[in-house]
């Protein structure tokens, strides 16, 4: 689940049964989610704080004392900034977006805009969902432009804008909630809303959620979410590359990984959250394991994985945390196998059949799930490609796909993928 470049569940259970239309079934989940959440979590991180940035990052990054909107997507401030090799105008931008109990909380992150004009109605967007990178503020892809999103150049040039957010707790107070579905889909979608306030940005209404790794659960979550959350958008397709699901699998199969530093920031992610009360690290973390804690917000996913190189799992972790109830109700609220309702969008699932993060089987699990709810899916799988090394060899047709959303295209799409040969293509229509 590493970086591109270098709850809902249970709450969908309640009302499954019932033959409700897709948008009353997803406002539904949405309320009880925020319900549950609402009552559970510590709200642990400020909305806002004044005064100087985070340590090393620019002034760009220092809070208003007060939240001048309590509006998701509202724009706060923008800064033209050095595109850092990019082909179109960047700008850092520093908007309003919620957190997991629907509190606000103040999001940076990156709007990038085509040199040409604009067209009547304005620039689609692509929303950009990003890997795994850390958790700290020092993690901020918006801090490196030319760093921050996979094949840009390539989607400028075909006239849309390309958003990307930092998520909440890098670049901004607390540690990102990593992990944590809904928050990253806010984030991501409530950028697109700020982009649509930058005058300069020429952004329209029209956008596509394209996230990787961490970003691919990013995007299934936002695919659910899109409809009630922000209607005043239009969703017109999602894109989730190799989308960590199937918790349970993937938490034994990272047990004896390089990656298994990725289960001690989901643990750190869900408590930043949720809060104590409902993500109890004592519970699952052994002394060893919460004194790496710190570690988190001194580095980014290199720094870490050093800190927890050379200690065994069990070294760090004193329960599974399947078997300890708190932790698995959270686990499953956020695994995207466990979504009970079907986006109003078409989904297309790309990954590589080498992935060294994210078991093959478990997003063809994920895909036959999405299509047994009536989504709407295609799934590409690219033969001897790595986690990472996917998207670059995908990026043609995957943007072929992207294009034929924004022009209203068949779905289930009848394009077939070609970045190089063999390629399972595999699909449902919702």
């Amino acid at each position: 689940m590493n970086n591109a470049r270098n709850a809902v569940a249970g709450a969908g259970n309640a009302v499954a049964g019932a033959r409700t239309p897709r948008a009353t079934m997803a406002a539904a989940i949405v309320v009880v989610l925020a319900v549950t959440v609402a009552a559970c979590s510590s709200g642990t991180t400020p909305t806002a704080s004044g005064g100087a940035p985070p340590a090393g990052l620019p002034t760009f990054y220092a809070l208003p004392a007060a939240l001048p909107s309590t509006t998701p997507g509202h724009l706060v401030k923008s800064q033209q900034i050095p595109s850092g090799g990019i082909n179109g105008t960047v700008f850092r931008v520093l908007y309003v977006s919620d957190q997991v109990d629907n509190k606000p909380v103040l999001v940076t992150g990156l709007v990038m805009v085509p040199k040409t004009p604009p067209p009547p109605g304005g620039f689609p967007v692509v929303t950009w969902g990003h890997g795994t990178n850390g958790m700290a503020d020092q993690c901020a892809p918006s801090l490196s432009p030319g760093d921050a999103v996979p094949v840009v150049d390539q989607l400028l040039a075909q006239g849309w804008v390309v958003t990307a957010s930092d998520y909440q707790g890098e670049g901004t107070p607390g540690l990102l909630p990593y992990l944590v579905g809904v928050v990253a889909a806010r984030n991501t979608i409530d950028i697109v809303r700020a982009a649509d306030q930058l005058p300069a940005a020429h952004a329209g209404k029209q956008y596509v959620i394209w996230g990787h790794s961490e970003g691919g659960q990013t995007a299934m979550f936002g695919l659910v979410l899109a409809a009630t959350y922000a209607p005043d958008l239009q969703l017109k397709g999602v894109v989730a590359g190799a989308p960590p699901s199937q918790f349970q699998a993937i938490y034994a199969f990272l047990q004896n990984s390089p990656f298994r530093y990725y289960l001690l920031m989901a643990g750190a992610g869900f408590n930043a959250a949720y809060g104590n009360a409902a993500a109890p690290l004592s519970a699952v973390l052994t002394s060893k394991g919460k004194s790496l804690l710190p570690a988190l917000s001194k580095g980014c996913s290199d720094y870490i994985a050093k800190q927890v190189q050379g200690y065994k799992l069990s070294d760090l972790v004193k329960a599974d945390p399947f078997t300890v109830p708190a932790w698995k109700k959270l686990l499953v609220a956020n695994d995207p196998g466990s979504l009970t309702v079907a986006g109003s969008a078409p989904l297309l699932m790309i990954q590589g059949g080498a992935d060294e993060q994210i078991p093959v089987a478990t997003t063809q699990l994920l895909e036959q799930h999405e299509c047994s709810i009536g989504q709407s899916v295609e799934r590409w799988v690219y033969p001897g490609q790595s986690h990472s090394g996917v998207i670059a060899v995908s990026a043609t047709d995957m943007i072929h796909w992207i294009g034929d959303r924004f022009a209203g295209g068949a779905n289930p799409d009848p394009y077939q993928p070609t970045g190089e040969a063999g390629i399972e293509v595999t699909s449902c229509a919702g």
